[in-house]
């Protein structure tokens, strides 16, 4: 129980610095195209973080492996939208 929760404050920080470093790059990079589908996706991504962090612990480890594979999109859909930054914004791939 106490290394779920020391676990949930650490995703919790590590959250937080991803939302940060998202309006970083979003204030960084204000000439290039909005990428609105790539938003909206991450922001669906932090709701769902949230609504797992306040589901109880008892999942067998699947709530817990659930929260990480959600931060690993939520760095993947981050590292697409510099990407794509980089290179004008938009784009096929």
């Amino acid at each position: 129980m106490m290394e779920d929760t020391q676990l949930n404050r650490r995703r919790l920080a590590l959250l937080a610095a991803g939302a940060a470093a998202l309006g970083v790059v979003g204030a960084a990079t204000s000439a290039e195209a909005y990428q609105g589908n790539m938003e909206r996706s991450l922001s669906s991504l932090f709701d769902a973080m949230a609504s797992l962090r306040e589901a109880s612990s008892n999942k067998g480890g699947h709530r817990v492996k659930a929260m990480a594979l959600i931060q690993q999109a939520i760095e993947e859909i981050q590292a697409g939208i510099e990407y794509a930054n980089e290179r004008g914004g938009g784009g096929a791939e």
